[in-house]
């Protein structure tokens, strides 16, 4: 689609929306209409418009409305550190990954914020999958509140819709790991893939769209044998929780993460068209917040009372493998990605991270629009090896050794 006809389609929604839907709009969003798509076919969308969409998701009621998650009135600070010696051209690296946004926090302090494409620290950019493990961690909120029983419940305990389909025995536990053996395609370039059809499903009526596409998905293995990459089964995830906790999820966010690690600035959850947050994606949050979230599960998931919402146990299990994902020292916990020595990380299309190291009391937060597709091999083996290179330039200053030493 040409950016003219983009313009015009865009221009389209606003009048049915009426003119008060243009004016609600600030300055900044309303100069951007003309490069944003009027779909929500993501995966191929242009690079100019992901670049625009990006951080506007939230703004842009005709692509998608949100739930805001509300955050408290007492920052957890972020002091700057010194410069870390690093042996990257941070210039190049920022350049490859096309990035956002990339801050380093290393024991508390602000070691390298560093912005692009026109981002700052003022605005929200989404999340895209790295929602997966913040999902996760309500879950275990939900647990310690009682809400959830075990994660050995099944989901048609919460969802009965989903008697006589092949979740019918899936347990909680399978959902997490991603190992509920129910086929699903999450090819992001293949436009006939379950993860590009499934937000278009049209349900039978009075049953939700998400419940609708999933109970007629077939059994390809049995509950906990294989790993399959499935954001369908986040999203499933999120169906259970709400329905055990009976709130929106914003909500339950906002009281059990965003408030207590201290975040700084609102965010927004995209909502899908039953109105229920999308939780295997689409959290729009200040880059610096999305950092406090990597710093709030370093310290143990616990806020200013020194209490954790989750159980005892939960984080250590949660970010430790639980399955192999056929690659050496690579696995997977509960919607969090595992290295064997111990780290691990929050993940997104598109460049989104947070790179959690516990023993170098490291957190790596980044945002942005990788240039080669929505897993784009190149950038993402460029991104592990600055995460190696950061651990490195640790350990060299620590060692009082000169960077690259």
């Amino acid at each position: 689609m040409k950016p003219k006809r983009i313009a015009l389609g865009v221009l389209a929604a606003l009048v049915v929306a009426g003119a008060a839907g243009w004016f609600s709009l600030d300055k900044e969003t309303r100069g951007l209409l003309a490069t944003l798509p009027t779909n929500s076919d993501v995966l191929f969308w242009s690079e100019p418009q992901r670049d625009a969409a990006f951080r506007a998701l939230d703004r842009l009621p005709f692509i998608a409305k949100a739930h805001v998650v509300p955050a408290g009135g007492t920052p957890l600070p972020l002091p700057p550190g010194p410069p870390l010696a690093l042996a990257v051209d941070i210039d190049a690296y920022m350049a490859g990954q096309r990035s956002a946004a990339l801050l380093i926090v290393h024991d508390g302090k602000l070691r390298l914020e560093r912005y692009g494409l026109g981002f700052d620290a003022q605005g929200r950019w989404t999340s895209f999958s790295v929602a997966k493990s913040i999902t996760s961690t309500l879950v275990g909120a939900a647990v310690e509140d009682g809400h959830i029983r075990s994660l050995d419940d099944k989901v048609s305990d919460y969802i009965p819709e989903f008697k006589g389909s092949a979740y019918e025995q899936v347990s909680l536990r399978h959902l997490l790991t991603m190992t509920s053996g129910v086929g699903w395609n999450e090819d992001y370039s293949n436009p006939d893939s379950d993860v590009a059809k499934f937000n278009n499903h049209q349900p039978e009526e009075g049953v939700d769209s998400l419940v609708s596409y999933l109970r007629r998905l077939p059994r390809v293995a049995p509950p906990g044998t294989r790993w399959n990459y499935s954001t369908g089964e986040t999203n499933l995830v999120g169906q259970v929780l709400a329905a055990a906790i009976r709130k929106p999820l914003a909500q339950y966010l906002s009281e059990k993460i965003w408030v207590p690690a201290g975040m700084e600035q609102q965010a927004t959850w995209l909502l899908s068209r039953s109105g229920q947050e999308i939780s295997g994606c689409c959290i729009q949050a200040a880059t610096r917040d999305f950092a406090r979230f990597g710093v709030f599960i370093l310290n143990g998931a616990r806020g200013p009372d020194g209490r954790s919402i989750v159980p005892d146990g939960w984080l250590a299990e949660a970010t430790t493998e639980r399955v192999g994902i056929g690659r050496p020292e690579r696995g997977y916990g509960f919607q969090w990605w595992t290295y064997s020595d111990g780290t691990f990380a929050a993940r997104g299309i598109f460049g989104q991270g947070i790179f959690i190291d516990p023993g170098r009391k490291l957190v790596i937060a980044s945002n942005a629009d990788w240039g080669g597709g929505a897993r784009d091999p190149q950038a993402s083996d460029a991104r592990e090896a600055f995460y190696r290179a950061v651990q490195k330039a640790i350990d060299d200053e620590a060692a009082g050794k000169p960077a690259g030493g």
